[in-house]
């Protein structure tokens, strides 16, 4: 009698778990997931760092007005101690990554290092009233503006359809402290 005692047992214990294996298998189609193993990117608050920024900086400081919602802040950083630089990081609406960058002066290692090694190519757009240089590179691709007292690149991943969406979009100006 033990004996087939177990049959059943194990018949049962068979049985159960084939029928969570389904069970896991129906919710596994059914619930959303991602694939893509990766985090999204969080949107990021650049109004107090902008405010800083514009009160502390040598030059107008760039960022853009009425881009859509579409566009999204991703990083910002200033460092006014050790280099007087702005970067303001985007993904734009096809998930591209745009930024702006900027720092005192023209410096051909900041064009190099912020466009990650991009080179001139000899060509340039009017933007805004300004004379924007084009640079190409095999990671990124650049719109160079250099003033008076400082460079501002709009560079990244993205085409030179939306860089030039963002430089159109750049506003500089500067706060009293």
């Amino acid at each position: 009698m033990a004996g087939r005692n177990g049959k059943k047992t194990v018949g049962s214990l068979v049985l159960s778990l084939g029928v969570c294996v389904v069970a896991a298998g129906v919710i596994y189609l059914f619930v959303p997931h991602d694939d893509s193993g990766e985090p999204p990117v969080k949107r990021v608050d650049y109004k107090v760092e902008l405010s800083t920024a514009r009160r502390a900086a040598s030059y107008p400081v760039a960022a853009p007005t009425g881009l859509s919602d579409a566009w999204k802040a991703t990083s910002v950083r200033y460092q006014g101690a050790s280099n007087d630089t702005w970067h303001l990081g985007f993904l734009d609406p096809e998930g591209q990554y745009v930024a702006v960058e900027q720092a005192a002066g023209h410096s051909k290692g900041f064009i190099n290092e912020a466009s990650q090694g991009a080179n001139a190519t000899g060509r340039t757009q009017r933007i805004g009233g300004e004379t924007w240089e084009r640079y190409k590179g095999e990671k990124y691709d650049a719109l160079v503006l250099k003033q008076e007292k400082s460079t501002t690149l709009v560079t990244g991943t993205a085409d030179f359809g939306q860089l030039t969406k963002m430089a159109e979009a750049l506003e500089m100006k500067r706060e009293k402290a």
